[in-house]
């Protein structure tokens, strides 16, 4: 029982790392960024990049964060930013660009499957337990990223314009506030963060061209339900992703992958609020 339950929390740590970059750009343009994907394999080739240089992993996680701000940059100017008044178009124009890039990707290291090797080996003695040490590692890394989002969003002057445009775009264009700058270091953000996710989750799969894929449809209905809220976000990936163990352990691990998409829809049926508070 214990495990179960170390497993519903480090997989609701997962899935909040992977959805969390993909929120804020969702709360703030209202729109789906389905090149999300493709910046999580971006994320994970950028560890494959630093183990054939024979360099410690964990600087796959600055060098992430670099080419995933980098890469948000110009999608943000040359792809999205055209299409903010056709936010359908957005969509189309993302989904549309995580395939190339996907490409792209192919074209550099072929499709075969690369293997990372994990930072932290072994198991932890946890709770009268063993358990893995890099999974636990995780959950410290969600609530890390949890409270710089949260120190970011209502601390500095840059997270007061962000929930400004958030709240009232027109009203905070009436005082002064860039919402395009706005945008576009949230669209920045949201991708470094999707590329750093891709890092952190290589030890726990394999990486190839494709992915990133198998990410999106979860962390796209994580965050319907979610609204714009990092608390809500929490909320549903720690229910949402419980279910999905609990049908992956106890029913079969292929429905369980369908787990969070089936209630994710659900719910919003019934409460078209999802999670955020109504």
């Amino acid at each position: 029982m214990l495990n179960f339950s170390l497993d519903v929390v480090t997989t609701a740590a997962i899935l909040f790392i992977v959805s969390s970059g993909l929120l804020i750009i969702f709360g703030v343009m209202k729109i789906i960024n389905f090149s999300h994907g493709a910046f999580l394999t971006v994320g994970g080739y950028a560890s494959v990049i630093v183990a054939q240089f024979g360099l410690n992993w964990w600087w796959s996680l600055p060098f992430s964060l670099a080419i995933g701000f980098a890469l948000g940059m110009f999608v943000e100017r040359f792809v999205v930013r055209p299409l903010y008044a056709r936010p359908l178009d957005a969509i189309l124009a993302t989904w549309g660009l995580g395939i190339i890039v996907g490409q792209i990707i192919t074209l550099a290291f072929g499709r075969g499957v690369q293997m990372v090797d994990s930072p932290v080996n072994g198991a932890l003695h946890f709770l009268g337990t063993e358990y893995s040490a890099y999974r636990l590692i995780l959950v410290g890394v969600a609530l890390v990223v949890a409270l710089a989002l949260g120190a970011l969003l209502n601390g500095t002057r840059l997270g007061l314009q962000t929930r400004a445009v958030i709240m009232n775009e027109a009203l905070a264009r009436g005082l002064g506030i860039s919402s395009a700058r706005v945008r576009f270091l949230t669209f920045c953000m949201g991708a470094a963060l999707a590329s750093a996710a891709g890092t952190l989750i290589t030890p726990l799969s394999s990486v190839d061209p494709n992915m990133g894929v198998p990410w999106i449809v979860g962390a796209f209905m994580l965050v319907m339900v979610s609204g714009s809220s990092l608390v809500s976000l929490a909320v549903a990936c720690l229910v949402l992703g419980g279910a999905q163990v609990a049908v992956s352990t106890y029913v079969n691990p292929v429905l369980g992958g369908l787990t969070i998409a089936v209630l994710a829809a659900l719910l919003l049926r019934l409460r078209p609020e999802g999670f955020a508070r109504g």
